[in-house]
C-alpha cells in the first residue's frame, strides 16, 4: 500500500510510526471483524467475526484457522492477569471467561435481576475487577445476536468486583457506551460514546474518567471528539496515547486529548490491539478483514 497510510496531524506522531512500514492485510473474509486480542504466551492473534458467529485465531506463519466455531456473537474480549480469555457475547448477553481447560465461567449476565443488554468491549483491572460497556446493538436486529427489547433502563459502563462478585454501573449517562481501556497507571478510564451510529447528531466523543481505589469512577468528561467517523475499540500505548477506531482510519490522541495523526485503513475500523513478540505491532479489525502494521510504540496491556 501507498505511503499515505500515515496521516501526521502533529509532529509528536513521527516518534510513534515507522514510515517505511506499511499496511499489510493479513485475512479477509469477515462480515464484522471485532474485538483483537494478542496472546504473546501462545504467539497468535484472536478476534470476532460477529455476524458469522465465529472467533478466528491468527498465527506470525500466516496461519488462519477458526478459534470457536459457535461463538455466542462473541463481540469484545481481552486477557485477565492470569492470562485467561475474558469475551463479551451478544447472543447470550453475557460476559463470559475461558478456563485453561476451555470451559467456559459466566462472569456476569444480569444486573439487579435483569438481562445485560449485549456486552461489547471488556477491560481487567490489575486488582482483577473486570470493567465493561452494554449498549444495545446486540438486541437491535438479528445480525449480531437476536432481536430483543432492553431489559435495563441505560445503557451502561459496569464493574465487576473480583471478590464478591458484585456488579455494579460505574457509569450510567451514555448513549452508546462502547470501546473502553484504561490508562497505563489506571488513574484513568476512556470510554468511547458511539451513540452517533443511529443518532446522527449525537457527539463523537470519548470521554475520559478519574478511577478512584480501583473501584468507583469520578469527574467524567470529554477528552475528544472526532471529526469524523464513529469511536469504537481503543488502545493505550506505553506512553499513555490513546488509539481509537474512527471510520477507515486509526486515529492516535495524546494523553492531553490532541490529535497527533491517523492510520489510514481501505475500510471501516471497528477495533484494535497491540502485539508481536515486542507489542510494537498493531492488529486493525476493520469490517471485512485484519491489517496490521509496525509502529515505534508499544501497547500498554497486560499480559
Amino acid at each position: 500500500m501507498s505511503g499515505s497510510v500515515h496521516e501526521v496531524i502533529d509532529e509528536r506522531f513521527r516518534d510513534l510510526i515507522i514510515r517505511s512500514a506499511q499496511l499489510e492485510q493479513i485475512f479477509t473474509g469477515c462480515r464484522w471483524a471485532e474485538g483483537p486480542v494478542w496472546f504473546k504466551d501462545g504467539d497468535y492473534l484472536l478476534w470476532s467475526d460477529i455476524p458469522n458467529h465465529r472467533m478466528m485465531r491468527y498465527q506470525p506463519d500466516g496461519t488462519v484457522s477458526v478459534f470457536r466455531a459457535d461463538s455466542n456473537f462473541s463481540n469484545g474480549n481481552t486477557r485477565d492477569r492470569q492470562g485467561r480469555l475474558v469475551s463479551c457475547e451478544h447472543g447470550q448477553r453475557r460476559v463470559t471467561r475461558t478456563e485453561y481447560d476451555g470451559t467456559i465461567t459466566v462472569l456476569a449476565d444480569r444486573f439487579e435481576g435483569k438481562r445485560l443488554n449485549s456486552p461489547n468491549d471488556v477491560v481487567v483491572h490489575s486488582n482483577g475487577s473486570v470493567w465493561f460497556t452494554d449498549p444495545t446493538y446486540g438486541i437491535l436486529s438479528d445480525y449480531e445476536g437476536f432481536q430483543a427489547e432492553p431489559e435495563q433502563a441505560t445503557p451502561n459502563v459496569y464493574r465487576l468486583d473480583p471478590d464478591s462478585g458484585t456488579l455494579t454501573a460505574v457509569a450510567t449517562d451514555f448513549l452508546q457506551p462502547n470501546g473502553l481501556a484504561f490508562s497505563p497507571d489506571e488513574k484513568r478510564l476512556y470510554v468511547a460514546d458511539s451513540g452517533s451510529s443511529h443518532k446522527l447528531d449525537h457527539p463523537r466523543v470519548i470521554r475520559v474518567f478519574d478511577v478512584v481505589d480501583g473501584k468507583t469512577l469520578t469527574n467524567g468528561r470529554d477528552f475528544c471528539t472526532l471529526a469524523s467517523g464513529i469511536p469504537d475499540g481503543m488502545r493505550v500505548d506505553v506512553h499513555g496515547n490513546v488509539w481509537t477506531s474512527g471510520g477507515p482510519a486509526v486515529h492516535c490522541y495524546a494523553p492531553d486529548g490532541t490529535l497527533l495523526g491517523r492510520i489510514n485503513v481501505p475500510e471501516g475500523v471497528a477495533n484494535l490491539t497491540f502485539g508481536g513478540p515486542r507489542g510494537n505491532r498493531l492488529f486493525i479489525t476493520a469490517t471485512t478483514s485484519v491489517y496490521s502494521i509496525y509502529l515505534a510504540t508499544k501497547g500498554a496491556q497486560t499480559p
